[in-house]
């Protein structure tokens, strides 16, 4: 099924942005969820100090990192964009220096991102012990569709199951 997935690359890079396996990653999600094919979202890739900002605007934390999601509001009214599920913001500098430092290539990284920020756009989180498992099952699927083989590691979370610890979105 297709649905309507941009990419916009808003930094100068001489990496060759794999656009195609982006696409196909959001595109694997979705079709997972059996979402409308009017569905859709835009990937947005930037520096660390856009991503920067914007984490720091919207989750007050001070620091660049390598997805952030921003659904939309279900808007009744919106016509043909009420199936508009909302954008990805992949911080490719930061992508870079994890997929290096994990010893992961680059291209995998980022459908890794793409994928954990499309589930935060349909609602999961990993907020607690129990979302994470569910959130992570379903990753793990994805990933292992789409030719990935990075295993995310569990977050640590007290003893209460309240609250994360180590969370990087």
């Amino acid at each position: 099924m297709s649905y309507n997935v941009g990419v916009q690359v808003m930094i100068e890079t001489a990496r060759v942005i794999p656009e195609a396996r982006l696409i196909a990653a959001a595109t694997w999600v979705l079709n997972a969820h059996e979402l409308s094919p009017d569905a859709g979202l835009s990937i947005v890739i930037v520096d660390d100090g856009e991503i920067h900002q914007l984490n720091q605007q919207f989750r007050q934390v001070d620091t660049p990192t390598d997805v952030l999601s921003f659904p939309t509001d279900p808007d009744p009214d919106a016509g043909e964009d009420a199936n508009y599920l909302g954008d990805l913001v992949l911080g490719l500098p930061y992508i870079e220096r994890q997929a290096l430092a994990e010893q992961h290539s680059v291209e995998d990284e980022m459908v890794l991102a793409v994928v954990h920020g499309t589930l935060h756009l349909l609602g999961y989180d990993h907020d607690t012990a129990a979302h994470q498992a569910e959130m992570w099952d379903v990753q793990t699927e994805a990933l292992a569709a789409l030719g990935v083989a990075i295993v995310v590691p569990n977050f640590e979370f007290p003893d209460d199951g309240v609250g994360e610890t180590g969370s990087p979105d």
